[in-house]
Parts: structure tokens; sequence; C-alpha cells
């Protein structure tokens, strides 16, 4: 299991940015993210095989940053066992709080995404940073 990749939004409704490292913090989340406040949903992560069983739904392929998540993994499916979990990246560590539920915005980026997330968790996990750490493309990530 590995971090694939890493994006971020400066502000609501903006495009996300991707980049090869981060600071991942307590108090801001994902370095740069407008969403980093504390809280349940301080950083969302994503699997990039459940975001391939989307994409295969709505027969195409589009970016992963078009879910607006922070991070891409691989080598893992999210489900509801998850919850309670830690996600170690580096030394970074976020605690699972619950799934990302896909929101109709999806739709806007692609008529019947919102329904192709919808099942088995695709859309990925919410997250609470409990350890600090700088992240970088290529980390080890590991479920403790």
């Amino acid at each position: 299991m590995q971090l694939l990749e890493i994006a971020f939004r400066p502000k609501s409704r903006a495009p996300m940015q991707t980049k090869s490292e981060s600071m991942i913090s307590k108090v801001a989340g994902v370095e740069g993210d407008f969403r980093g406040k504390p809280g349940k949903r301080q950083v969302t992560v994503m699997s990039i095989e459940q975001w391939k069983l989307a994409c295969d739904a709505v027969d195409t392929i589009l970016p992963w940053t078009v879910r607006r998540a922070n991070l891409l993994v691989d080598g893992v499916n999210f489900d509801p066992s998850m919850v309670g979990q830690q996600i170690k990246i580096g030394h970074c560590i976020l605690y699972v709080t619950g799934e990302t539920d896909p929101c109709p915005k999806m739709d806007a980026q692609h008529q019947g995404l919102t329904q192709a997330l919808t099942p088995d968790w695709r859309g990925g996990v919410c997250c609470r940073v409990i350890a600090d750490g700088r992240i970088r493309v290529g980390d080890k990530m590991v479920i403790i």
C-alpha cells in the first residue's frame, strides 16, 4: 500500500491542485487546503482501485482529482470496518472518521458519477489528523 497522489484546493470551488509532497498537520490538514480545519473531514483519502470501479460504472476514464479528495492511495478498499482505524503515511497518522459521501456536485463533473461513487465506499474516507508529518508521493501506507 502506498501514497500515489496528493491534492488540495486553496479555496472553495477552486480546481484541485496536485503536489509531490506536503505537510499534514492537526491545525491545517493538507498544507494549502481550505478544508483542513480540525474536524471529522480534515483530510479525505480515496483508493485508486475504488476510483477505477466508479469510472468503469460511468464507462469513462476521469482524472482522480474530479473526486476532490486529498490523497489517492493504492492497495486498499475502504469499507465500514475502517472507521476507527488509523492510516499511517510517513510520520503522519490519520484517524478514519467515516465515509466521504459523494455529493451531487459529482454529477456536474460527469453525469452518473454520484451514483457510481455511492456503493461500497468508493468515494473514500474522511479522516482527522492525529499526528503531524510530511508526506511524499510514493510513501508507504500502513493501516494500524
